[in-house]
């Protein structure tokens, strides 16, 4: 009862950073902002959710293998970002900032 509760807590958490990241893709006003919110939400929803499903795996090692997909993703997620950020920065997208009124 306990696991099942603490399974649901992080698919939960993890339903929330994913939301988090996709309200900030859709509310921040540039790439580079953009880019921040999806791979910090997007990774901690990532890691709640298989860590709430390595809670219910039916062996050690397929619970191992789900909590393996998440530096795999970190990694990539760190890749990705920095290229598409410094291709932005190539094309001369600027960083926004507020403007004084």
């Amino acid at each position: 009862m306990l696991l099942d509760a603490l399974t649901t807590l992080l698919l939960l958490a993890g339903a929330v950073f994913f939301f988090a990241g996709t309200l900030g893709l859709l509310r921040f006003p540039d790439v580079y902002t953009r880019l921040h919110a999806l791979a910090k939400a997007d990774n901690l929803g990532l890691g709640c959710v298989l860590a709430g499903l390595a809670l219910q795996a039916d062996s050690l090692a397929v619970a191992l293998k789900l909590l393996a997909i998440w530096p795999l993703a970190l990694i990539a997620s760190a890749a990705v970002g920095y290229s598409i950020a410094r291709r932005a920065e190539r094309l001369g997208v600027v960083p926004w900032q507020e403007q004084d009124q």
